[in-house]
């Protein structure tokens, strides 16, 4: 006889489609973004939120901005199982997207799904702002 192992609940996948195929968007355009939501069978959301934002990685201490914020709790617009979704926002002028050797300053769509029972779930999805080049070490050679 073999046993199930019970896993908990299934991860949920959030498909994101961006309105510009490569995700390459200049300061001020409007940002537009479809999502679908998956894996949720038999879980109950009870609230999502979309947002839009900027961190930075690398050395020193981690920034992070929030740019676009909204949060959906209301009943008769929560999706079911499986959700879709859509939001657009302007972006702001700055910062721009960079990667540089020490420090790279990040902007992603972030969809958070809380489940009822306190688990969540987050899905980032990033994109580019600007078209700063990416930053190369120089070489010192004598």
């Amino acid at each position: 006889m073999t046993k199930g192992v019970d896993r908990g609940p299934a991860m949920p996948r959030v498909d994101m489609q961006f309105d510009r195929p490569h995700r390459q968007h200049e300061p001020r355009d409007q940002i537009s973004v479809r999502y679908r939501i998956e894996g949720c069978e038999g879980e109950h959301i009870r609230a999502i939120e979309h947002s839009v934002l900027w961190y930075t990685e690398g050395k020193g201490e981690e920034d992070l901005g929030v740019h676009f914020f909204q949060r959906l709790t209301d009943r008769a617009l929560l999706p079911s199982a499986t959700a879709t979704g859509a939001f657009t926002t302007p972006l702001p002028q700055s910062p721009l997207s960079y990667e540089g050797v020490i420090v790279k300053v990040r902007w992603c769509v972030r969809v958070r799904l809380f489940f009822e029972g306190s688990r969540d779930f987050v899905s980032e999805h990033v994109f580019t702002l600007g078209r700063i080049p990416p930053a190369q070490l120089v070489s010192s050679r004598t």
